[in-house]
């Protein structure tokens, strides 16, 4: 019984390679043809392999009895050949007609058409085995071959030659075998396309596509790498495949590009060169990844621009702006950060993509700018140094912000001036005011709080005050409690000493001031009481402090300034 068996798989086996010409298990001299086993066929077959094609394939061959005599994994490398030209030997020429890649299929082959009688590597009329694993198919007459699978909808811009390109891409040989990924480096490639920095077959596969574009790109070896292949992970004679996702694109001739203004139509005045400027922005890149924003931060960048404070292409972009403005900044990469990129933030070779909006602006040369709004038409008298001015106002940002209000208070708010009780820009822009007017006031920030800020004011920011003007009283000159409006008594003493007693009591002194004011011949301090006033100036006065004033120890203010000048002087 197992000798039958073994007579019927000879049977088989035969049956493949020959015609039976009697009963039983005789070969007969006639000769078959080529025996195909098509073991494993990929879902997706893409092309078939036919005459004039090249392949690259993988085999073991055999004897009808299993025993090896070559094989292509033994040597180390596939094996590439032109079908239908004669360059193979004539079975494995038919076997692989009609293969595609990654199919693996056994073909036997009669004598005839491998060595014949005379064999040469093998036998005489030897029957041979060859498993083939098909990696690799192409034609001389092949182009590259480009497929998008997803573009954007907005394409502004798409690859051309001499352009240079940032992408991500997965490369793998045409059976699916990983070569290189730029996914696994964290680094895109970087390259001038239409240079001859890369194969030819991956610069025609470039030119069209949009940032953000998937596009597949299967190259044949004639324009990658050819017969020479590239180190161990591309053999000779391999065709490419690229999954590529296009991030950036520039040219080196590219300058900034403006996009998206919004302009007031209030707008005065435009930035320029040496100008201090506040900005919010969200930066990106062109693939709409952020890499960093000032609005996280919740506080603007300020800086002064056209001298070289930020990269080169955001001072171009800054001049020429409103207040207010909105524009969005394309700047290529020469005008960024260029080649070195930004730490791990921003890549090298990187498009930035700013969208700007544009808080103020100021130069250290400017000056307060007073509005008025409105001006009564009787102003008989005016705010100077040294008045205490009584005001409402409203204080805002340039772009409308209202930081604060005196309408949130019990009270008008009262400063004297020229005694720095306010900010010096609004101090100038509350003198020479009249009751009732009304001013708005443009305080740069050297004038205002500037580069620290204040609480609730941001650094470095120009501030503008709705002025009105309530009320005011003239005021004395600094270290005066009391001031002359015409001329002095000739003895002052005299005039001072009611009951002729040859001494001034607090209270006669306070009866002499009240009057001089109340005859409008004097005017006391500002934001002082009478007595606040009467008291201290009778206490400057008694300086043996014995509670009266004599002759000897009064004097006017203004003579003792003189004595006190004099003694300076000759202590020189």
């Amino acid at each position: 019984q197992r000798d039958s068996v073994k007579m019927f798989s000879c049977c088989v086996v035969l049956f493949l390679l020959t015609t039976w010409s009697s009963a039983g298990c005789n070969p007969s001299p006639v000769l078959g043809d080529v025996v195909v086993d098509r073991y494993f066929i990929p879902k997706v077959c893409a092309r078939e392999a036919k005459e004039g094609d090249y392949v690259r394939y993988h085999y073991n061959a055999t004897f009808i009895d299993g025993k090896t005599f070559d094989s292509s994994h033994q040597r180390g490398a596939a094996k590439v050949g032109l079908l239908g030209e004669g360059r193979l030997i004539a079975g494995i020429d038919k076997g692989l007609q009609g293969m595609c890649v990654n199919e693996r299929r056994t073909i036997t082959i009669p004598p005839h058409l491998a060595y014949g009688s005379t064999g040469a590597v093998v036998p005489p009329d030897t029957t041979l085995v060859f498993d083939i694993h098909l990696l690799d198919l192409w034609n001389k007459a092949d182009l590259v071959i480009t497929k998008t699978i997803t573009t954007p909808k907005d394409c502004k811009r798409s690859v051309m030659r001499t352009d240079f390109v940032r992408y991500h891409f997965n490369g793998t040989l045409l059976d699916g075998t990983l070569f290189e990924s730029s996914y696994t480096r964290k680094q895109t490639q970087n390259s001038l396309v239409g240079e001859g920095w890369l194969v030819k077959g991956m610069d025609e596969g470039l030119l069209g596509m949009c940032v953000g574009e998937i596009r597949n790109i299967v190259i044949p070896p004639f324009k990658a790498y050819g017969e020479k292949g590239s180190g161990k992970e591309i053999p000779p004679q391999a065709t490419l495949v690229y999954d590529v996702l296009l991030v950036d694109i520039h040219n080196p001739k590219d300058n900034v590009t403006i996009e998206d203004q919004v302009v007031s139509e209030s707008c005065t005045r435009r930035s320029v060169a040496g100008d201090y400027i506040r900005y919010h922005y969200n930066g990106t890149f062109l693939n709409g990844v952020t890499f960093d924003t000032s609005y996280q931060r919740n506080s603007t960048y300020n800086t002064y621009i056209g001298m070289g404070y930020v990269i080169s292409g955001m001072d171009q972009a800054l001049l020429g702006v409103c207040t207010g403005e909105r524009r969005r900044v394309i700047i290529p990469p020469h005008l960024a950060y260029g080649e070195q990129g930004a730490g791990d933030i921003i890549p090298p070779s990187a498009v930035l993509v700013f969208d700007l909006h544009i808080i103020d602006f100021h130069n250290p040369s400017d000056t307060v700018d007073i509005q008025i709004t409105y001006r009564p038409e009787v102003c008989n008298d005016t705010t100077a140094v040294n008045d205490l001015v009584r005001y409402h106002y409203n204080c805002t940002l340039v772009d409308g912000t209202l930081l604060f209000s005196s309408h949130d208070y019990e009270n008008l708010q009262d400063a004297v001036l020229g005694a720095d009780k306010v900010i010096d820009g609004l101090d100038e822009g509350l003198r020479g005011m009249c009751v009732g007017e009304k001013r708005l006031v443009t305080v740069p920030p050297h004038l205002g709080h500037g580069e620290k800020g204040a609480t609730g004011v941001p650094s470095s920011a120009v501030l503008v005050f709705d002025i009105e003007l309530v009320s005011f009283e003239k005021g004395v000159p600094p270290g005066y409690l009391f001031v002359w409006l015409m001329d002095t008594p000739e003895n002052l003493f005299e005039a001072l000493d009611i009951n002729k007693n040859q001494e001034v009591s607090q209270e006669e002194f306070g009866e002499f001031i009240k009057l001089q004011v109340a005859e409008g011949k004097g005017r006391i301090k500002p934001g002082l009481t009478m007595e606040q006033v009467v008291t201290d100036m009778f206490q400057n006065q008694d300086r043996n402090k014995d509670g009266v004033i004599t002759a000897n120890e009064l004097k006017l203010k203004v003579d003792e300034d003189k004595e006190r000048e004099q003694l300076r002087h000759e202590e020189l």
